[in-house]
């Protein structure tokens, strides 16, 4: 083996595992789910009940919240609630019963970066966090030249990840962040919801998915969106949004 072989072997076997909470009651689909992220390196830890789950993800400080909406002690909305009101922006998938979109639509506005619906493909899980994870942890794949982007009192730092307007931090949460950034990397042009789902998701729209507008619904609260003042974010019906330059 020569030294750069023995460097990337070296740098390899020391490389943290993404480790994963994952906060379900079904004792047979944790079991099957570990099994197979462990074969990938994933280190998995289980909870089995809601009211517990907060302060699993305090102490043990995931990288990736995997969370089933039906729990004893606390449900899952409540637990996604509780996660981002102590200010930890932690991912977080939420598990949904099939084809009750109302679940689905609740769960990101609480602050869940992603869904999926049960019964649960163990590689479409995978996909999932090791998308969430290069996100959370990479430069986006969508940036503008240079890492800063600046539209009047707002400033957008795509390497920390951090989002400041008129000298004030806004906590966003990293599926929160992804949007903002894709758009404003776009700005003042119309993108449509295919393109930004794919962008984020990977995944082609579908009218059944709402994980878009629920995101922009959360970024709009965050920012204040103003009629009078000017839309920050603009509505382009039926073709997609559109990030405005002028009222920042």
């Amino acid at each position: 083996m020569n030294a750069m072989s023995e460097t990337i072997a070296i740098e390899q076997s020391v490389a943290p595992a993404t480790r994963v909470l994952l906060v379900e009651d079904d004792a047979d689909l944790c079991q099957a789910i570990a099994e197979y992220l462990g074969k990938q390196g994933i280190e998995v830890s289980v909870e089995g009940r809601g009211d517990r789950a907060l302060q699993r993800v305090l102490d043990g400080k995931p990288d990736v919240v995997i969370l089933d909406v039906m729990l004893p002690g606390k449900d899952g909305f409540d637990v996604c609630r509780a996660i981002r009101g102590s200010g930890n922006a932690v991912p977080i998938i939420v598990l949904t019963a099939k084809e009750e979109d109302f679940d689905q639509v609740l769960g990101l506005e609480l602050g869940a970066d992603d869904y999926l619906s049960k019964p649960v493909q163990p590689r479409v899980l995978l996909a999932r966090i090791k998308a969430i994870t290069r996100r959370t942890h990479g430069h986006p794949a969508t940036a503008a030249d240079g890492d800063i982007l600046q539209f009047g009192r707002l400033r957008i730092h795509g390497v920390n990840r951090e989002v400041v307007l008129a000298d004030k931090r806004i906590e966003l949460s990293p599926a929160e962040f992804d949007l903002l950034w894709l758009l404003a990397s776009n700005a003042g042009r119309v993108m449509q919801r295919n393109d930004i789902l794919k962008s984020l998701r990977g995944l082609h729209y579908s009218n059944a998915d709402r994980s878009v507008d629920a995101r922009l619904y959360r970024l709009r609260r965050r920012f204040g969106q103003d009629k009078e003042a000017g839309w920050k974010i603009k509505t382009v019906r039926p073709h997609g949004y559109m990030f405005c330059l002028e009222p920042w």
